[in-house]
Parts: structure tokens; sequence; C-alpha cells
């Protein structure tokens, strides 16, 4: 399996039995999995979304957005309690105006999961952390 690390970004083959027994950067020997939402660019958006095999779940936020802060430990505790069988991410659409234009963001926080460069689920709107798993489980 492809993954992208959550630090340099580099992709790195990780075989899929391996994933529980803390696999590391080829690159930087940090661990692949973080248990915490990384930051997404357009600068690394690629390698994260469409090369890694990986599903990303990405919250689209912006820092002004009341329902998007309270949102965020949900976000922070789903992303430690589901990887290594999703990568969460956050694009912050105020600095990333270009991906939220690219993928029609009218309403924060939106949360879409990626699957080697296509969007398997939307969902507008903060969720509940037991909502939330639910979606979750069902794109497993």
């Amino acid at each position: 399996m492809i993954i992208a690390c959550p630090h340099c970004d580099t992709l790195n083959r990780v075989p899929q039995e391996r994933l529980t027994e803390q696999p590391t950067c080829g690159k930087c020997k940090q661990n692949l999995f973080a248990a915490a939402p990384i930051e997404l660019t357009s600068a690394n958006f690629i390698n994260h979304a469409h090369k890694s095999e990986l599903p990303i779940v990405v919250d689209f936020w912006a820092s002004w957005c009341g329902p998007c802060k309270s949102f965020a430990p949900t976000f922070s505790a789903a992303a430690k309690a589901w990887e290594p069988q999703f990568r969460f991410g956050k694009i912050n659409t105020e600095e990333q105006q270009a991906l939220a234009a690219q993928f029609g963001i009218r309403s924060i926080p939106t949360l879409m999961i990626f699957k080697q460069g296509h969007v398997i689920a939307q969902q507008a709107g903060a969720l509940p952390k037991s909502a939330l798993d639910q979606w979750l489980q069902s794109y497993c």
C-alpha cells in the first residue's frame, strides 16, 4: 500500500499487514501515523488525496467559523481512533481558496472522504462523535 508521510509528504510503500506495526517513513524516519489530522495545502494535497492508497477524511474549515472550532476536538479524536483505516486532514478554506473552489465548498465545516483522488463521500456540517463514527464505519 502506498502511504504519504504526514511529516514530509514522501510516498512510502507499506505492506497492508504491517499498517498496525507503527511503520516509519523511509525518508524522514518519523511514524507514518501521527494519530492527528495533518494540514493539507495545494502543495501536499496530491500526495495525500490522490497518490496515497489510504482513504483520507478531509475537514474543510475556517478560523472564524464557530461550528468548525467546536468540531475540531471531535475530528482530532477520530484521527486517533480511526488511523490506520483512514488518514485525517484539514484544509483551511481561507488559506487554500483554490482547493475549496475546486471542490465547490459552499458551507463549512464540510467533510469529504477521498480515495485515490475520488470523492467517495461528503457530509456538510459538524457531526457529534457518534454520528461521525457511524459515517466513517459505512466507508471502511
